[in-house]
């Protein structure tokens, strides 16, 4: 059998056995993942640890996994190192990311904790091609180690480069995306904490590996695992808030195995936005207690007023699919939105506010729908009006009207469906008619 067929096979077996859930592609080791939104598709790029019975790191290729909504992953590329300047087999292919330019994709990936390298092709299937023969961050560059890099694309739309352990670089990249257009700058970071730091003492490793930026609100984030840092400006300098997560996040005992820092530690991974909602995607070991085959988790991010990330929730739902029989939904945890904010609310929690009519969220794959008849919401009405319960989208069935009145707080309706995926469509008598918090099912 060739390879080619094998390849197939292999991404046939893996797509439906990745159904929705945490680990998000489970026992494959897919981790230090980051997620890119590109023409509409997630696209996953992802170490790869080779078995379960790995007692050390054997990464032997580059994954490239894509999805239409969070749930359901397809394998779309398995990068060799043969296929690159390496030239041969190699058992730390470490690091990855992907970016689409000038309708070509651009694979980095890490050489170790070394160097890092760039392979590009048409489409995310390849054939992938090295244009350079060599490292495009080469090991004397700077006084840091050049692998784990990370990409960001400002508003200007230029791409920069960032890389390093303890310290880290950053660099904008040519239009070609294949050289530098500037020599790396070291990022400064105020008083930073990490996995071996936790309290500020240890200033050898005040960080960590596997550099991330992501940008908000004209606001740069600088994150090593779950820490965080902001600045306005991506060079920097940034100012460290803190971590993502915290004792309060973890559901039914996920705290533990973890890694031999506490579970703070090895949580590499990336920050997206996707239909006007943020997620974590991370690297986790509670479900295989091994700290060498990792995998993939996804959480829901909400960004407090001041800009700061509220404590992530850890869980084995994951995002994009829900469980109609675990009691309450939170509304801010939808998979889509339209014309409405996540605020925080009065409780320490967060709700959708700012709802007008027309405006609508969208809750796919939710779980045991079809078993209930009722929908309770919690609200706060400022104005009369109702949330039509709609099938899939905006533009479907009607299954059911929740009619507010002002001053409610709560809010039922019957309903009647053949579908698990649920649209909230608001129709309301005054523009920012209510704020929504959560909802739940009954029979």
């Amino acid at each position: 059998m060739n390879r080619i067929l094998l390849f197939f096979l292999f991404s046939l077996i893996l797509k439906c056995i990745s159904f929705g859930q945490n680990p998000i592609i489970p026992n494959q080791g897919a981790n230090d993942p980051h997620i890119r939104i590109i023409d509409g598709k997630a696209y996953l790029s992802a170490s790869h640890d080779k078995s379960i019975k790995n007692s050390k790191f054997v990464m032997e290729d580059w994954w490239l996994w894509s999805s239409d909504d969070l749930v359901n992953w397809e394998l779309e590329s398995v990068l060799k190192p043969e296929d690159t300047y390496i030239g041969k087999s190699f058992s730390s292919c470490w690091a990855t990311d992907i970016a689409k330019r000038n309708g070509k994709y651009y694979w980095y990936f890490s050489e170790g904790n070394q160097q890092s390298g760039v392979v590009v092709s048409d489409s995310p299937q390849g054939p992938w091609t090295d244009p350079l023969g060599k490292p495009l961050l080469t090991e004397e560059m700077t006084p840091t180690d050049e692998y784990d890099m990370g990409l960001i694309q400002d508003e200007a739309g230029e791409y920069y480069i960032i890389f390093g352990v303890w310290d880290y670089y950053i660099a904008k990249l040519n239009k070609d995306m294949i050289s530098l257009a500037e020599a790396p700058k070291k990022i400064e970071i105020s008083n930073p904490r990490g996995p071996y730091n936790q309290d500020g003492t240890n200033t050898k490793r005040p960080t960590d590996d596997k550099p991330f930026m992501h940008s908000r609100d004209g606001k740069y984030y600088l994150s090593w695992g779950c820490f965080y840092a902001i600045s306005d400006n991506v060079y920097g300098p940034f100012e460290y808030v803190g971590s993502v997560m915290d004792s309060t996040s973890f559901i039914d005992g996920l705290e533990s195995p973890t890694w031999p820092n506490g579970f703070l530690q090895g949580r590499h991974g990336s920050f997206f936005e996707w239909h006007n909602q943020s997620y974590f995607a991370y690297c986790d070991i509670s479900q295989t207690g091994n700290r060498y085959f990792r995998d993939t988790f996804i959480s829901y991010i909400h960004y407090k007023e001041n800009g700061e990330i509220a404590p992530i929730r850890v869980d084995l739902i994951g995002v994009g699919n829900y469980e109609a029989g675990k009691g309450r939904i939170e509304a801010e945890d939808y998979f889509e939105a339209s014309g409405v904010v996540k605020k925080e609310n009065e409780n320490g929690g967060f709700s959708i506010r700012d709802i007008d009519d027309g405006d609508y969220l969208i809750f796919p794959n939710i779980n045991g729908l079809q078993k209930y008849s009722e929908i309770t919401m919690y609200l706060r009405a400022n104005a009369k009006g109702k949330i039509e319960l709609r099938e899939g989208d905006r533009e479907g069935k009607l299954l059911g009207t929740v009619k507010v009145k002002k001053g409610k707080v709560k809010a039922k309706a019957t309903f009647q469906t053949t579908t698990d995926n649920l649209c909230l469509l608001f129709k309301g008598s005054k523009d920012d008619y209510m704020e929504l918090d959560s909802f739940q099912f009954d029979k």
